[in-house]
Formats: structure tokens, C-alpha cells, sequence
């Protein structure tokens, strides 16, 4: 017979073992996302390409452009949460491509974005963002260690990115009750055809999830890009130039 540790002792592991349970079938109703970012094998050390890149400079373009406004999204709206991967070793490159942790995009599209996380508050859901403005420099990197058959996920420094322009947004959901970024039919920088926008894939949920963050954003005037389902450009992103300004020469 028992004595009344052994007891004691059974009914502790008893009830870990239901609150195990119990969190694992929160999270999966909750959907979380997977934190680990896909990845490539550079085409060459990421060290020699930013050597490299830091010495290039972006393509001229003719025309007039509006001058670059480029807002801090955290001090317009402190509910939208960062996870900026090139800032850390957890991106496609598994290395990190900026000094800080940070994420602008030029005024007009800032505050549209502003705009649909409080939108998206009414569902339950804020904005996580991964990325934002880039400086032209970091998409030459890009380009340069991509292989030719997932160079259609990476944008061709040679015309630049709507992120060089500050004009373009990386971004999923973050759960406002946990805090915890939402399950998509893909992670974020995946380079398959789960990250398509109009993948048939994946769960009811993961789909609805995604269909709501393209209606949030496409009401304030962003796009999707087919082949991304997480990249939204703003509408207004032919008025503004290329830009190559390190996140640190932008003050805090």
C-alpha cells in the first residue's frame, strides 16, 4: 500500500502532466508561430558580400521624389510588436544583417499602419512587424547570397525594393491576450510555395488568419506581393527614393 508521500508524489506528477496538457491544446488552438526561420546556404560568407555591398552604391533613378520622412512605428503606436530577424541570427541568412533592432517606414505609410493594427485590435489581434525600411545595402546582400532558384523571393538590387524606399512592410499577427505571434500557412521568409498569398494550403485557421491581416492592410492602402504572403507594399511607394542610410545615422 502506498505511503502517503508515494501519494503525494503521484498526484504532483498527475497534475503536471494535465497542465502539460492543457497548454499544448491551448497553443494549438491559439495556432503560435513557429520561431525558427527558415534558411539557405549562402551562395558565399555573408561577411564578404557586406564587405562588399557597403562599398556600392544604389542605382540612380530620374525623376522627383518626395523627401524621406522615415518614422520609428514603436513610437507611433506602442502595441505594435517587433521581432526584427535580421537584427539577430534567426533569418534565412542565419546571420545578423542589422546592428539594431528596428523598424521605420516613411510617414504616410506608417500611419496607415498605425491604422489597421487598431483595426485589427477589434478581432483580437496588433501587428508583429519583421522588417520595415531596409537600407539598399542589406538587399544587395540579399541578391548576392541567394541561389538563382529562390532569387524570385529576394528583390534585384539593380531597380532596389519598396523597403530601400521605406515603403514596404514585412509583418504578421501577434495574439493581444497572449502576446504570442499566430500560426500562418507558412513562417516568415519561407522560400516555398507555402509562403504564396493565395496558397490553397494549411488549416482553416492558419488561412483565415492570413485573409484577415491582407484585409486589414489592403483597406489602408498596402498591397500583397503574390510569391510573400507577409509583404505589404504601400501604395505611394514610386514618390519616394532609394535610400542606404544605416538604422544608426537615423537618430534615436
Amino acid at each position: 500500500m502506498a505511503n502517503q508521500f508515494e501519494v503525494r508524489q503521484m498526484s504532483i506528477l498527475r497534475n503536471s502532466h494535465i497542465r502539460f496538457c492543457v497548454f499544448l491544446l491551448f497553443s494549438l488552438q491559439l495556432g503560435v508561430a513557429q520561431q525558427v526561420s527558415f534558411r539557405i546556404t549562402p551562395l558565399r560568407p555573408v561577411e564578404e558580400l557586406r564587405a562588399e555591398a557597403l562599398k556600392e552604391q544604389p542605382p540612380s533613378e530620374p525623376g522627383t521624389f518626395r523627401k524621406p520622412d522615415l518614422v520609428e512605428l514603436v513610437k507611433l503606436d506602442p502595441t505594435i510588436k517587433l521581432d526584427i530577424r535580421y537584427a539577430t541570427t534567426n533569418n534565412f541568412l542565419g546571420t545578423p544583417l542589422y546592428t539594431q533592432a528596428r523598424a521605420f517606414l516613411e510617414r504616410p505609410a506608417a500611419e496607415a499602419l498605425v491604422r489597421a493594427n487598431r483595426d485589427l485590435h477589434a478581432y483580437g489581434y496588433g501587428l508583429i512587424i519583421h522588417d520595415g525600411y531596409r537600407p539598399w545595402y542589406v538587399t544587395k546582400i540579399f541578391w548576392d547570397a541567394t541561389p538563382d532558384d529562390k532569387k524570385i523571393f529576394v528583390a534585384n538590387p539593380a531597380s532596389g525594393s519598396m523597403h530601400n524606399r521605406g515603403c514596404a512592410v514585412d509583418l504578421s499577427l501577434y495574439d493581444l491576450k497572449t502576446g504570442e505571434e499566430v500560426e500562418m500557412p507558412s513562417g516568415y521568409d519561407e522560400m516555398t510555395e507555402r509562403a504564396y498569398a493565395d496558397y490553397a494550403g494549411g488549416t482553416e485557421g492558419q488561412r483565415a488568419r492570413r485573409a484577415l491581416l491582407r484585409q486589414a492592410m489592403e483597406k489602408q492602402g498596402f498591397s500583397v506581393i503574390p510569391k510573400e504572403w507577409w509583404h505589404f507594399d504601400y501604395k505611394d511607394w514610386k514618390q519616394y527614393p532609394i535610400l542606404n542610410v544605416k538604422f544608426e545615422d537615423l537618430g534615436q
